[in-house]
């Protein structure tokens, strides 16, 4: 599948958002050997900026300006997703709003080769 000029357009935008947030440096640290996503804090920053992330390109995706396959062409979508899982399932559960993160964890489900 070929990207389209918008898709482009917009998929630069998400990584100088992603770099202004500091998305590379938190997936560093929930990938760093001393991270332990079953005891990492409930408040933990890094987990928080990576759940923001990637909710919001999991949305965009939903919406149909980005295809899934380009998306999991970019980032280890399914990777992140169990590093920040038991954080996503701790916030549903204390907020009793089972749909938080919902489209983050769809995008990890949306068929990509």
């Amino acid at each position: 599948m070929t990207m389209t000029n918008d898709e482009a357009q917009l998929v630069v935008q998400i990584a100088r958002w992603g770099t202004d947030m500091g998305v590379e440096d938190a997936l560093a640290e929930i990938f760093s050997e001393s991270f332990d996503s079953d005891r990492a804090a409930a408040d933990d920053a890094s987990v928080r900026k990576i759940l923001a992330f990637f909710e919001t390109v999991a949305t965009i995706t939903k919406r149909g300006a980005l295809s899934a396959d380009l998306v999991h062409d970019l980032w280890w979508v399914s990777g992140i997703w169990e590093r920040v899982r038991p954080h996503v399932e701790f916030a549903r559960k204390g907020s009793g709003e089972p749909r938080l993160y919902e489209n983050f964890e769809l995008l990890v489900n949306a068929s990509h080769n």
